[in-house]
């Protein structure tokens, strides 16, 4: 019983331990990426677009894609920004007038 106890602590706390590591090493992606988004390379900059386009709207992400819009010089990748700016700024429009619905 005393071994079933310990070996089962063990896994637990090996398991805590990975997922405390995936979190951390998932976070520093996403900063990594948010970093990339005025990489002078065009791939990096479109795989930032690609990470911000999972993220949940926030004012600080549209304030980031407002200014990433104004200095990209590729088309392609402008387009891919405002078809994310877009659905973030609805996204937090939606949720506002929710509340506000709410509150009245």
């Amino acid at each position: 019983m005393n071994r079933t106890l310990r070996t089962t602590a063990l896994t637990l706390l090996a398991a805590a331990a990975t997922a405390a590591l995936v979190l951390f090493l998932l976070r520093d992606q996403m900063r990594r990426h948010r970093r990339d988004l005025f990489s002078p390379r065009a791939l990096r900059r479109l795989a930032a677009l690609g990470v911000m386009s999972l993220r949940v709207a926030s004012v600080d992400d549209i304030l980031l894609l407002r200014d990433f819009i104004a200095n990209e010089p590729r088309p392609l990748l402008r387009a891919r920004a405002r078809a994310i700016l877009e659905r973030m700024e609805r996204q937090v429009l939606g949720a506002t007038g929710s509340a506000l619905e709410r509150a009245g």
